[in-house]
């Protein structure tokens, strides 16, 4: 009787010590010696999910791994996707990112100012997304913006987003545009915002921008901007490649504004908030004129006399 007991106690003394090991080793740091990306598949077993994390390096023990998940019932919630471990990392923190679904994100930035034939291409190269491009959508459609996404995702995704991104910004300014604009409704709004942002990318000058050619508007005047006669040119699928030429403003197209009053028929680019902002709240000037001043900004003129001299002043720092 006293070996049974002996043994019943040495028995229970090696249980006590193997759950106290066991949960030391559950929230111990992990030999994971540098981050690590780990996809993991849908439908896969807890078994095959284990012998992943191990060969992976993220965990040491695959068998006490597969007993954690069966004690925390948690075999049936991992979730499918690419997951980035930080060095050391727990058993416990590890379970828990699978569960959660705490995946990776990738990002991908529209820069402001890009075409819709440019933002595809963007898409269309980047190799984390998946899927063909269903449907082209009108120029100006796309809030320039960051935006995450999973491995594998839909390209489609990221254009309903930034569409989602663009009605909701374009509505919201619209809401605050200053009064006595010359615009008839939103989509002329987002056309001026589209040739603020071909026109200027120092951020201080785009409401200046704006102040020119709302005022050009007012007075009936041609915008006269070279940009649109560039989308003219190209129809925004590519970069001209070349400066433009004196016979190049006298091309026969709505979206010259050499040639044609008023906006362009359509948004020229997609313009990034700051432009929308602008088109909306434009500066209080008596501007008509601007030109290129060679440090990266612009010189802007109430007449044409002193627009002459801002133009005689550009071309001489551009001998």
């Amino acid at each position: 009787m006293k070996f049974f007991r002996y043994s019943i106690v040495f028995v229970l003394i090696i249980v006590v010590v193997a759950v106290l090991h066991f949960k030391k080793w559950v929230v111990e740091n992990g030999p994971l010696s540098d981050s690590v990306m780990v996809e993991i598949n849908r439908g896969i077993s807890s078994q095959r999910v284990a012998d992943i994390l191990y060969k992976q390096g993220v965990i040491d023990h695959p068998l006490l791994f597969r007993l954690l998940m069966k004690y925390q019932k948690a075999e049936e919630k991992i979730k499918a996707g690419e997951y980035l471990f930080e060095q050391r990392i727990s058993a416990q923190e590890v379970l828990n990112k699978l569960v959660k679904g705490d995946v990776f994100y990738y990002k991908i930035t529209v820069p402001e100012g890009y075409t819709v034939a440019q933002i595809i291409e963007l898409l269309n190269t980047n190799d984390k997304l998946s899927g063909e491009v269903s449907s082209v959508l009108p120029e100006g459609s796309f809030l320039p913006e960051t935006y995450t996404f999973q491995k594998g995702e839909r390209r489609d995704n990221i254009l309903n987003k930034a569409v989602s991104a663009m009605q909701e910004k374009l509505a919201a300014i619209w809401e605050g545009r200053e009064e006595g604009l010359p615009y008839k409704n939103m989509q002329e709004l987002l056309t001026m915002a589209s040739i603020i942002e071909k026109e200027t990318g120092v951020d201080s000058e785009r409401a200046q921008v704006a102040s020119v050619f709302v005022n050009r508007l007012r007075k009936e005047m041609l915008l006269q901007t070279d940009p649109t006669v560039i989308y003219a040119l190209t129809k925004g699928q590519s970069e001209l490649g070349r400066a433009l030429l004196r016979k190049d403003l006298a091309v026969d197209d709505p979206y010259n504004t050499y040639r044609y009053a008023g906006l362009p028929p359509t948004p020229i680019c997609n313009p990034g908030e700051a432009s929308l902002y602008a088109a909306a709240h434009p500066a209080p000037t008596d501007y008509l004129y601007f030109v290129a001043n060679g440090s990266g900004g612009h010189n802007f003129a109430k007449t044409l006399s002193e627009h002459n001299h801002n133009v005689a002043n550009w071309k001489k720092i551009n001998q």
